[in-house]
């Protein structure tokens, strides 16, 4: 190398670093005979569905069916409950009928007469009862024949019940028939005291459920 000649090494790439070829369009291989390429979407199912369940031959769409009634047995209905009996409002009246007059010793018969004003028919049962003056003891037999004594009253004699069956209708009468015996030691006169009373569940006015009655005690003939 001669002197004073300055040689300046650049420290290059080689040339054909220097110019990197343009890129080159990708060269598609085709096979002769096929289709040209593309892209094609992937292949679909058809639309999900819902399906009802296959169908027994014979048998339509299945339906909602009410469940099979017993023979005989109509629809489910809602039928009201019984009504209770009501009172049918019979006003049950006392009438008063004083016994037969009887000496002492004797027997005389106390009729408890009850009437219906109405304006129903008795619906319910209702009770007779009879209160006797002191000095008279009840003696069967009684009509009804359910009649029951029950003992003395505080004030009085003795005290009878009797039951009467539902059914009296309207203008019609029920009478207990009591036969009662005069203790021998009564003086004549009269004997008060004794009273009748109705009680009913139909009747609405109670200010004629009771009624008294006297028993005349008459002297026996001398010699008799």
């Amino acid at each position: 190398m001669a002197a004073g000649c300055a040689v300046t090494v650049l420290a290059t790439d080689p040339s054909w670093a220097l110019h990197r070829p343009e890129p080159r369009p990708a060269v598609e291989v085709v096979v002769p005979g096929a289709q040209a390429a593309s892209t094609l979407p992937a292949p679909t199912t058809s639309e999900a569905t819902t399906l009802p369940a296959p169908v027994t031959p014979g048998v339509s769409e299945a339906t909602t069916l009410p469940a099979p009634a017993a023979p005989g047995v109509s629809e489910a209905t809602t039928l009201p409950a019984p009504a209770a009996d009501r009172p049918s409002r019979a006003d049950l009246e006392v009438v008063r009928l004083d016994p037969d007059a009887a000496a002492p010793g004797g027997t005389t018969t106390v009729r408890a007469f009850v009437g219906n004003r109405g304006p129903g028919t008795t619906a319910s049962p209702f009770t007779v009862v009879v209160t006797l003056p002191k000095g008279v003891t009840p003696e069967g037999p009684y009509f009804p024949s359910d009649c029951r004594v029950l003992g003395r009253n505080r004030d009085h004699g003795r005290v009878v019940r009797c039951s009467f069956e539902p059914g009296l209708r309207e203008g019609r009468s029920a009478t207990a028939l009591i036969p009662v015996r005069l203790d021998p030691e009564l003086p004549a006169g009269t004997l008060s005291g004794g009273s009748v009373e109705v009680h009913g569940a139909d009747d609405p006015d109670e200010s004629n459920n009771r009624q008294p009655f006297d028993i005349t005690v008459v002297a026996t003939a001398a010699g008799s």
